[in-house]
């Protein structure tokens, strides 16, 4: 019994330590593919909306880059399509 109890014990220890370092592992491996770059505008990438109008603003690397959202809905239809919205990123070329 005394050994069951151990086991559950360190069981537990070892998801705990699990849970508690995998955002650093997460961020260690961004890191070593390269910086991230900045977010550079101002309002929701998806809906043009100021940032935190529509509830807590949302920030989260997708490929390198930063993203920031309005709120959470506006994640899932990010990654619905992200090309759609990644182009607002990328300025337009001039026109000759």
């Amino acid at each position: 019994m005394k050994t069951k109890i151990q086991t559950n014990r360190l069981a537990l220890l070892a998801l705990g330590l699990v849970a508690l370092f995998s955002p650093l592992v997460a961020a260690a491996k961004e890191d070593a593919k390269g910086a991230v770059k900045p977010y550079p505008l101002k309002l929701c990438i998806v809906t043009d909306n100021d940032l935190g109008s529509m509830g807590d603003e949302r920030t989260f690397v997708y490929e390198g880059q930063e993203i920031k959202i309005c709120c959470k809905p506006c994640e899932k239809k990010f990654l619905k399509d992200p090309a759609k919205y990644l182009a607002k990123l990328t300025p337009a070329e001039p026109k000759k």
